[in-house]
């Protein structure tokens, strides 16, 4: 099952023709993200502690609907490929009637902080990624 958030669109996240601007569907993915990871455990501090990263290196995503101001936005994450290394995750944006308005693959890789080479993902979060999948 997805993970998911919402939360309504702000009078800053517009742009000058009065929708929400289109980096910003980018940071709404993002918020999504960091919630579903902290849910596997995976806080800031845990991350920071541990001295890894997850590190966005691709992103593939389609506007279909706009949004507006006081609009609540549904965000659903659910992953979709796992590698050593790496995983791809889908966010979904929907309005609150439930239409979806954006989509995106994200590709992620995990990187150790004091190299910055890739590394291997913590085992809760391959966990994770490996019982979504099997639910799929």
């Amino acid at each position: 099952m997805p993970h998911q958030i919402e939360f309504p669109v702000r009078s800053t996240d517009l742009d000058f023709i009065g929708h929400v601007n289109n980096a910003k569907y980018l940071e709404y993915m993002e918020w999504a993200r960091f919630d579903w990871l902290w849910q596997t455990g995976l806080t800031l501090d845990e991350l920071q502690r541990r001295a890894i990263m997850p590190v966005v290196v691709n992103i593939n995503i389609n506007y279909r609907k706009e949004l507006r101001i006081h609009e609540q936005v549904i965000a659903r994450t659910s992953a979709v490929k796992l590698g050593e290394k790496s995983f791809v995750i889908c966010h979904e944006l929907f309005n609150q009637e439930e239409r979806l308005v954006a989509d995106a693959d994200v590709t992620m890789v995990m990187i150790d902080a004091h190299s910055r080479r890739a590394t291997e993902m913590p085992a809760e979060l391959r966990e994770a990624l490996s019982a979504e999948l099997a639910q799929q």
